[in-house]
């Protein structure tokens, strides 16, 4: 069996977990790995209208064993997910409101105005910091000391408050026409619009390594 045959019925959550790279692709591609990553390949092509033999080539050529590999132990993957994912939304979401909050006053004028968007990035920021703490204070220490029998509880909540991240990244994608700036946009504009790339992309991430690889070692 060759490797293209392999991703065709592979999962979306299957292949972001096991192979480095692939969810840069998938997020080009707008194919929510996160969340919805439970269909194939196959299936989440056809609904998107993408020709599957190309999207297979660009995750071939991706090539094997490329990327850090994610730490094995739970305790390391916790970690990891503080530092890269809860950290930096705590570090990066407050200048972006403030971004969004000049872009949408400066140029309220302007057709393409992102209106709501700073309202939006600042309830974002608000639901991610309780979400956040609910798992630094109950459900990473309960995976920490081994689990717990009632730990499937807490897990199913912080799934369902994904997908509530993941209807806000689509609000947010609405009213930036994709982070796309207008033409003649100013740098504070096309510097809230890089950021907030950034901060979609690291979320998707940050869902994509807690839904797909840390909780399922709890089923």
């Amino acid at each position: 069996m060759t490797q293209t045959q392999s991703y065709e019925n592979r999962t979306l959550a299957d292949i972001a977990a096991t192979l480095p790279g692939a969810t840069a692709v998938f997020r080009a591609h707008k194919l929510d790995f996160c969340c919805g990553g439970g269909i194939s390949l196959k299936e989440a092509a056809g609904k998107r209208g993408l020709a599957l033999p190309e999207l297979e080539g660009e995750l071939i050529a991706l090539g094997e064993g490329q990327g850090a590999p994610l730490p094995a132990e739970t305790k390391d993957l916790i970690g990891h997910i503080l530092t890269r994912y809860h950290a930096v939304h705590r570090a990066e979401l407050p200048e972006l409101i403030r971004l969004a909050r000049r872009v949408e006053a400066v140029h309220r004028g302007h057709p393409d105005v992102p209106a709501g968007l700073a309202d939006l990035l600042e309830d974002m920021l608000q639901e991610l910091e309780t979400h956040m703490q609910k798992e630094e204070m109950m459900l990473f220490p309960m995976m920490l000391q081994g689990g717990h029998p009632m730990i499937e509880y807490p897990i199913a909540v912080m799934r369902g408050e994904h997908d509530e991240h993941g209807e806000r990244v689509r609000l947010i994608e609405g009213l930036t026409n994709n982070m796309l700036p207008p033409e003649g946009a100013c740098t504070t504009w096309r510097a809230l619009y890089a950021g907030t790339r950034k901060l979609v992309d690291d979320l998707m991430e940050h869902i994509h390594l807690e839904n797909n690889v840390l909780f399922p070692r709890w089923p």
